[in-house]
C-alpha cells in the first residue's frame, strides 16, 4: 500500500493536495479508491466548498496511476455533485450535497448518520377530518381525524427540504417531539414501524410560497418524493410529499444485474 500525504493549502487559488490512499493489491478499482479518498476529505471538512484540487496530471504523477484512472475517479464525484470542473479554474469542491440512498429510512436518520446537523421547523401541526383524497391514501373513512403536518428540514442552518405528511391521529407525535427528532423516530417510540412503502420520485417547479421557504427562485426546479408507507399489519401509517433543493440533494441507488 502506498500512502501519499501532502500539506494542505490555505489559499483558495492554490490547489489543495489531498491525503490519498491507493492500494494496488486491493480488489477495489483504483479510480474508486481515489474517489473515496477525496470524498472522505470533503466529508471530514478537510476540503471546503470552493477549494480547488490538483489537476489530473499532478494526481497521476503523485499517485503513480494512469491519467484515465484519475479522470474516472474525479468524474465519479462530479456525477455525485461533489466536484465541478470549471474552464480556466480547474476542479473545485461544490456546496455540501446530500446523497441519500434509496432505502426505507427517514431523511432525519440519513442526515444524522452521514454526519450532518439536521434541524426542523414545524410550520404546520393540525388535527383535522380527512378529506376524500386523504382518506383514500390512508385507507380510512372519510372524516376520520388525521394529523396534517408541514416541516422545514435544515442542514447546518440551510433549508434543504419542505416536507408535508398526513397520518392517522392515533399515531400522531407531539409538536415538541417533531421539533427535535425525525418523524419515523417519533413513530417508532409509539410502536408504529414502517414495514413497506411505495415511493415515487420526480421533478416539479417551485411555487412562489415553496420557493420563499426553501430559498429558491419562483419556478425553480425541485425534486419531489411521494411516499405511502404501511405497517406489517397492512394498515397505512403515513403519506408524505417532500420537496428537495436539487443543488443540495440527490437520491442514490445501487443497481444489481440479475
Amino acid at each position: 500500500m502506498s500512502r501519499n500525504v501532502m500539506p494542505m493549502s490555505d489559499s483558495p487559488f492554490v490547489p489543495v493536495e489531498v491525503p490519498i490512499e491507493i492500494d494496488k493489491s486491493s480488489p477495489i478499482p483504483l479510480y474508486l479508491q481515489l474517489a473515496q479518498s477525496i470524498q472522505g476529505a470533503i466529508d471530514r471538512g478537510e476540503l471546503a466548498p470552493g477549494d480547488r484540487i490538483e489537476n489530473e496530471v499532478s494526481l497521476s504523477r503523485r499517485l503513480g496511476v494512469a491519467r484515465p484512472t484519475v479522470r474516472q475517479g474525479i468524474q465519479e464525484l462530479v456525477d455525485k455533485g461533489m466536484l465541478v470542473r470549471k474552464r480556466g479554474v480547474g476542479t473545485q469542491v461544490v456546496e455540501s450535497h446530500v446523497n441519500r440512498p434509496m432505502a426505507l429510512t427517514s431523511l432525519y436518520d440519513d442526515l444524522r448518520e452521514s454526519g450532518k446537523n439536521p434541524t426542523t421547523d414545524v410550520l404546520e401541526y393540525r388535527i383535522a377530518p380527512a378529506d376524500r383524497q386523504t382518506a383514500s391514501r390512508l385507507l380510512l373513512e372519510e372524516g376520520a381525524h388525521v394529523l396534517e403536518l408541514t416541516r422545514l428540514r435544515r442542514i447546518d442552518g440551510r433549508p434543504l427540504a419542505l416536507m408535508r405528511n398526513v397520518l392517522p391521529v392515533e399515531y400522531a407525535p407531539s409538536h415538541a417531539e417533531l421539533s427535535t427528532t425525525g418523524l419515523y423516530d417519533a413513530l417508532r417510540e409509539k410502536g408504529a414501524k414502517t414495514a413497506v412503502a411505495h415511493e415515487r420520485i420526480g421533478a416539479v417547479a417551485a411555487t412562489a410560497e415553496e420557493a420563499e421557504v426553501l430559498g429558491e427562485e419562483d419556478g425553480a426546479p425541485l425534486l419531489f418524493m411521494e411516499r405511502k408507507s404501511f405497517m406489517d399489519n397492512g394498515h397505512a401509517l403515513e403519506y408524505g410529499y417532500h420537496l428537495y433543493r436539487p443543488s443540495l440533494y440527490a437520491f442514490e441507488v445501487t443497481l444489481v444485474n440479475r
